[in-house]
């Protein structure tokens, strides 16, 4: 509403907006066959972490891979660093913490190991009262995690993915037309595979928060490429004798410092997260992280190729 104020009154005649690029004309698709070789490294490993995931073979969280969860209720407030500090010499691997702070309710979830559950539990119980001495920890619940519960959750998450894809082909094919749904998506899936095989070289736990990170990053790519998409629709209204790729090329060059300054701008906000927001979310903003970064560079070198590909280089009308 201000904006619009502003500019009904004509105060904005000198309005500046920042430019990290001036003007560019780079052959973006002239580039397209070095992206391919490069991207289909990226699917590859993708698709290797991918299989080891649905085969249970990957780093995956207690709620993937099946463990022991475990509630305690503390007679007063405490910080998970401390409960972190208590549980570093009681040798249990691969467990998770949970807060909430309202109720000073600690979920401990560990994963899937030859310990049994009471074993796992007095581990847990001791470390805390001689790591905390001034709190007191009463147990009020332990259950183990299944594989049939795991293998559930690893289906839903990857039906929710699948809708989301599904989600916009559909949603582009209605505002452009199929071959920029069938690109877009491409670029989505592109981004999902490749950051799954970053997180998967790098052995990164795959939890439920990172599918919730790979959901949005899928989101952000997408955003990106279609403000690229609506450049090509405009220019090939305005630019009816000029070859399709020359188009494309024009089209992403108008709008590469745009596409600079939103991922510059997303990634100071991550990067606060990665530095500022604890070992909890560390692997989710390095997802996130990770996401910007390859989403960036699907938007130019993945999207746009395919839908000129798709169309034999020749634009459509």
């Amino acid at each position: 509403m201000v904006y619009d104020g502003l500019l009904a009154k004509h105060a904005l005649s000198n309005l500046r907006f920042l430019q990290l690029i001036r003007k560019t004309s780079l052959d973006f698709i002239g580039y397209r066959n070095f992206a391919f070789i490069l991207s289909g490294i990226l699917v590859i490993l993708g698709l290797a972490g991918f299989v080891q995931i649905v085969r249970g073979a990957a780093n995956l969280g207690v709620d993937f891979s099946g463990g022991t969860m475990v509630q305690y209720r503390a007679d007063r407030p405490f910080t998970l660093d401390k409960v972190r500090a208590a549980l570093a010499n009681t040798g249990i691997e691969g467990y998770s913490l949970q807060e909430v702070p309202e109720e000073h309710v600690l979920i401990v979830r560990v994963k899937k190991s030859v310990a049994t559950v009471g074993d796992i539990e007095t581990g847990i119980t001791n470390s805390l009262k001689e790591g905390l001495p001034g709190t007191r920890f009463v147990m009020e619940s332990k259950a183990e995690i299944g594989s049939t519960v795991s293998r559930e959750l690893r289906r839903k998450a990857l039906i929710a993915i699948g809708i989301s894809f599904a989600g916009i082909i559909c949603y582009l094919a209605f505002r452009f037309n199929l071959s920029f749904g069938v690109a877009a998506t491409a670029a989505t899936f592109h981004d999902v595979l490749a950051v799954l095989g970053i997180l998967f070289i790098l052995n990164k736990e795959i939890t439920l928060l990172t599918i919730t990170a790979l959901l949005t990053l899928g989101g952000y790519s997408l955003t990106d490429t279609v403000v690229v998409f609506d450049r090509i629709r405009e220019n090939i209204k305005h630019y009816k004798k000029l070859p399709f790729a020359e188009i494309i090329n024009r089209s992403i060059n108008e709008m590469l410092g745009r596409t600079i300054i939103t991922s510059l701008t997303t990634m100071m906000v991550i990067l606060c997260i990665f530095f500022l927001g604890g070992v909890v979310i560390h692997d989710f903003a390095f997802t996130l992280l990770s996401g910007v970064l390859i989403g960036t560079y699907s938007s130019v070198f993945v999207a746009s190729p395919v839908v000129y590909l798709w169309h034999k280089g020749k634009a459509p009308r």
